[in-house]
């Protein structure tokens, strides 16, 4: 045989085992799609159901002793106790979560409030620069506004 004639068998091979593969892994994952899709809530229940019957007749529950009972009793009160911890947990998280943003929002209530307090206050005490106080002159205890001082350092 030709060297070329052997090489061209080659890629052939090559291709056609590449479509191969190609092929098992689209068929692969459909299959875990499918396998994914089929498993609803009541063929999983159903499923447990069935499991459960063909376990119960295959080991009697007269061969079933006291001690094994009492395993299958703590690990499933274990069990519960996990979950309802979980949830108690997250309900938990909820309600910090919730009530710091309550905190938040009062604290931010309370700091507008006081400065608005203290903005009126200061509005009722400082008079007005144009009509009270001498021209180039600020009054005691008040700082001018910023264009008013910027007015009176620029008259200088």
């Amino acid at each position: 045989m030709r060297f070329e004639t052997l090489r061209q068998r080659v890629e052939r091979t090559e291709a056609r085992v590449q479509r191969c593969m190609d092929r098992a892994e689209s068929s692969r994952t459909e299959l875990r799609q499918m396998w994914k899709l089929g498993w609803t809530p009541p063929r999983i229940i159903i499923a447990g159901a069935v499991a459960g019957f063909l376990v119960g007749r295959a080991e009697p529950l007269s061969k079933v002793g006291g001690t094994r009972w009492l395993q299958l009793i703590g690990t499933a009160s274990s069990m519960i106790a996990s979950i309802r911890a979980a949830a108690a947990s997250e309900t938990a998280e909820d309600a910090a979560q919730t009530a710091a943003a309550s905190e938040t929002a009062e604290d931010a209530a309370q700091t507008a409030a006081a400065e608005a307090a203290v903005a009126g206050t200061e509005a009722q005490a400082a008079p007005t620069y144009g009509h009270a106080a001498a021209p180039g002159r600020v009054p005691t205890g008040t700082a001018p506004a910023p264009a008013e001082a910027a007015t009176e350092i620029s008259e200088r």
